[in-house]
């Protein structure tokens, strides 16, 4: 199977079936040096673990994670991480009247058209399961960025029809809540709109936002590695995401130029530090360029979303997703089976009727590990960062007499 590795120097490449003997990453390129633990990833995956809460799964996986290779003394050596998450409450007979059936909004049909017969346990490859493989290495990649003074951060923005207020942001209420909303009021309004979307055996979707402070500007391709090309392939990678904006999105269609237009001003990155913009977040966080260079420049607004021509600009990096209703439901469905007989299909077995707050941390491991990736790609946009690195490097054994 291609297509199972991402990245071009901070690569991850991901295996494992959703009931299969396990799932794992091995992540390659992490400079050597990097302080990482089995606990920092432990803590990372707990994000996305299944049954915690009443509006998620009862599949009860402690997905502990092994650290394989590639760490020694708690420090990255260089070499590939390997990294294991080993499955442990599989219930695979819960599918095996679904082995010739099509189940309406899932991959069961397009693999068989691919490859001929599928793994119908659980999807398989298919399986939101897959995405551990992501987080732990996702967890790596924010070790990596919080070292430049990177942070990155998501949670849900809208959870079906309703919406956080941006003016009543809280970041302390994303923990507090199942939803990962971070509006108390919309999470009880949330909470009464998925238990009726589970008493009718129907899901929810929603929208996931995720902001990441303190990105120099100059990262991203002018062509076809945009920065945000590269998030859109990033988060489009997840099996339910739909839909992926930056900064306005869709709403700049209904624009025009000069209320679209962010204006720069020529105030001191510092200066912007301690104000607010519209949505509750802090302002765009500034950052100077290489020794010598003059400031980047603020912006008065951030429509943009941080990124300007596929270049990062320096302000905040602002992107959503958008996340579709758990296609497994046990309300009655109409679909075929192998041979093109109609079948009336309710779904049992044990599925998430939601799956935005699992699925928060998965876009902000991916969005992490895009940027860590276009961080080590930039290394090679100027001279004066080779030379910061490699012009005091010779030695009279390596200097050409």
């Amino acid at each position: 199977m291609a297509g199972s590795i991402y990245g071009k120097l901070f690569t991850i490449s991901t295996w494992g079936e959703s009931h299969g003997k396990g799932i794992g990453v091995v992540v390659d390129g992490c400079p050597a040096g990097l302080n990482i633990c089995e606990k920092e990833i432990q803590d990372y995956l707990a994000l996305r673990r299944p049954g915690s809460s009443a509006y998620t799964t009862p599949r009860k996986e402690r997905d502990l994670v092994t650290i394989l290779s590639g760490v020694f003394e708690g420090r990255t050596t260089g070499t590939p991480v390997s990294l294991i998450v080993y499955n442990e409450d599989q219930r695979s007979a819960d599918y095996s009247r679904l082995q010739d059936t099509y189940r309406p909004g899932h991959a069961d049909y397009t693999f068989d058209q691919k490859y001929g017969f599928r793994d119908y346990r659980g999807g398989g490859r298919s399986s939101g399961r897959e995405t551990i493989g992501r987080v732990a290495a996702g967890a790596i990649a924010q070790k990596l960025l919080a070292r430049l003074g990177i942070s990155v951060r998501a949670y849900a923005a809208a959870i079906g029809p309703v919406t956080a207020d941006p003016a009543a942001f809280d970041a302390n209420e994303i923990r507090r809540n199942p939803f990962a909303l971070p509006d108390a009021q919309a999470a009880v309004r949330a909470e009464a709109y998925v238990q009726e979307c589970m008493r009718d055996h129907n899901s929810a979707g929603g929208v996931i936002e995720c902001i990441a402070d303190g990105l120099p500007a100059g990262l991203g391709e002018p062509v076809f590695d945009k920065l945000d090309a590269c998030l859109g392939k990033a988060l489009f990678s997840i099996g339910a995401v739909k839909g992926v904006e930056i900064g306005d999105g869709f709403a700049a269609a209904r624009a025009t130029g000069l209320t679209n237009n962010d204006s720069f001003t020529g105030s001191h990155p510092a200066a912007a530090q301690s104000t607010k913009q519209a949505g509750g977040h802090p302002a765009p966080a500034q950052n100077a360029g290489p020794a010598g260079d003059p400031p980047v420049l603020a912006k008065k607004t951030n429509h943009a979303g941080g990124v300007l021509g596929g270049i990062s600009d320096g302000s905040r990096l602002i992107v959503r997703a958008a996340v579709k209703p758990t296609p497994s439901i046990a309300a009655p469905q109409e679909t075929v089976n192998r041979d093109g007989q109609p079948v009336s299909l309710s779904i049992q077995g044990r599925h998430d009727p939601l799956i935005v707050p699992r699925a928060v941390v998965v876009v902000e491991a991916m969005t992490a590990l895009t940027l860590a990736d276009l961080l080590l790609q930039n290394l090679s946009s100027r001279m004066e960062y080779l030379e910061q690195i490699y012009k005091n490097c010779a030695t009279p054994h390596n200097t050409r007499r």
